[in-house]
Order: C-alpha cells, then structure tokens, then sequence
C-alpha cells in the first residue's frame, strides 16, 4: 500500500494518477478525500489528530506527505512541526519508508539564482524556518538510521487544474482570462523557474520507488532558461490571444492590502524570491533518471487548453 496524505491538492492529484504504474494499491487521506483511480482506497481524517495520522499509516509500504496546509504563519508554526513528528513515529513504527514533497524556502536568498541540493541552508522567512526545521526532523532520524526518508524539492509550481495554491495561477492565468491585468511581485525583469504539476507527480512517484533514491534531497525536474516575469506575461496573454497587461505589486502595496485580505498579510516576507533571478536546477534529478521535462512553452498550453 502506498499512501498520500494530503491527497486533494495539485500535487496529490498528479502523484496519485503516476502512482499507478508502480502499485494498485493507493490509499488517499484527507478530510474529504476523492477517487482519482477507480481503485484508490478513502480514508476520511484529520490530520492534526495524531491518533488519524497513525490510522492512516498502518499497513503503508510508503508515504508521501503533500498536505497543503493554510498559507498563515501562526497556522504553521502550530502545525506543522507536531504533524511532521506524528508522521515520522508512525512510519518508524510501522516501517514504512517516508516522502516528503517540499519547497525552497530554506535556502539562503543570495543563492537563489541556479539553487541546487547543495545550496546553503538560510532561512530568510519565518515560514522558511519552519520548513528548514521540519525538513531537519526527517533528515536527523535518517541519520540515526531509524527512517528510510527521501525530501523532494518543487519551485514554485503551475499545471493543469489548479484550484489555489499556485501564484502562476492567481497572478497570472486567472485575471487575464478575466480580461483584467496580470499581477506580479517586485519586478517584472528576473527570471522565475516553475515546475509543472505533472511532472512534480511522475517524478515524485519515481523517487518513491527508487531504492537508490533514499536518504536524500532531490530537486523535482524543472524545464531550464526560465521566464522573467514579464515574459510569462507576454508569452501566457500571447497563448490566450490577448493583450499582455499587468501590474507590479510593491512590498507597500502588499502590506496595505493586508489589512483586507488574510493571504496578502503573508505575501510581503516572501517577496525576495522576485526581486532577484530565481533558477531552479534540477541536474541531479537528470544525471540518475530518464524522464522527459514538460518544456514551459508546451506547459502553458495545456493550462490554457484544460483550463481556460
């Protein structure tokens, strides 16, 4: 049994349907799980329940932790590290092998442009502490031997049918098919790598079952030569047949909307991944696995395609 917690997000959805050409056997958990194969098995819970968590794991061979918790700090700082030692008791207990989907946030912003597995840990963000702290929890029980683990790093991501959570999505795709503008952040003339959904999910899958692949962080393939921000604008209007308009959203603004909407209280911290080029290298990925990355362009228009 391999196992997602976390099931109902952009990458569950596309880890569950890869999954399926390792296993028939897929266990989806969430509060309200679906069945993306006609075969998965529900489980109903709430994940902040370590007695669910330990429910949802038994009997797993694998478990990959996709959850997407609400984008808030405090939320965060509360949640996520009890919930990241409830998964890793219940997989050292149970003996199951453990994936965890992650981002970048930990990496220090002055090496953001070319990231790789070996950029330095530095945490600009609160948010990013948290994630440095939770990473730190699997990878320290690797090195004690007592958990098979594996951290598999996403950019930021963009991909077909992606209800929230995607910033590609919100700024971008959304308003101008509204006929209004694109929205970005800082500046509009630095490079902004993104990895594709589908991809995230095939090679998230692959990682899961790959011996060699434990006991390691591993950057998700990522298409190279990413867009400046003004690109995706241009080329993503272009696709729809549209006029490329946007707007460039300041620290300032961002703080003064806060005072309106929740989520823009939390953007300001965040905003130094787009005030410098940030390229994501996925070359260590590419070295050990054959696999085809969605190139941008290609990307672009299945989003258009499916979604809009």
């Amino acid at each position: 049994m391999q196992t997602i917690l976390g099931a109902g997000g952009a990458i569950g959805i596309e880890l569950a349907k890869a999954l399926t050409q390792y296993t028939s056997k897929i266990r989806l958990v969430s509060r309200n799980p679906k069945k993306v194969n006609k075969s998965d098995q529900l489980v109903y819970a709430d994940l902040l329940d370590r007695s669910k968590v330990f429910e949802a794991i038994q009997g797993s061979s694998i478990v990959y932790v996709t959850v997407g918790f609400p984008y808030n700090l405090k939320f965060w700082q509360q949640h996520w590290p009890k919930f990241i030692k409830n998964v890793i008791d219940a997989c050292i207990e149970y003996n199951c092998k453990l994936v965890f989907f992650d981002n970048i946030y930990m990496y220090d912003a002055n090496f953001l442009d070319g990231m790789n597995e070996e950029t330095p840990i530095n945490p600009p963000s609160k948010k990013g502490k948290i994630r440095t702290e939770v990473a730190a929890m699997i990878m320290d029980k690797v090195k004690e031997g007592r958990l098979e683990a594996l951290i598999a790093r996403s950019a930021d991501f963009y991909g077909p049918s992606i209800k929230y959570s995607s910033m590609l999505t919100e700024m971008v795709f959304k308003p101008l098919s509204n006929g209004k503008k694109a929205n970005w952040l800082s500046s509009v003339n630095f490079k902004h790598s993104f990895t594709y959904t589908p991809d995230a999910g095939r090679a998230t899958a692959l990682l899961g079952n790959s011996a060699k692949a434990y006991n390691q962080v591993w950057h998700l393939p990522t298409a190279k030569n990413p867009y400046t921000g003004r690109e995706w604008i241009t080329i993503i209007a272009s696709e729809m047949g549209i006029k490329p308009r946007f707007q460039v959203a300041s620290r300032l603004m961002l703080k003064i909307m806060g005072l309106f909407v929740s989520l823009m209280r939390e953007l300001p911290e965040m905003m130094y991944q787009y005030d410098r080029d940030y390229v994501f290298n996925s070359d260590k990925f590419d070295r050990h696995f054959d696999f085809r990355t969605t190139p941008y362009l290609e990307g672009i228009k299945e989003i258009i395609k499916s979604d809009y």
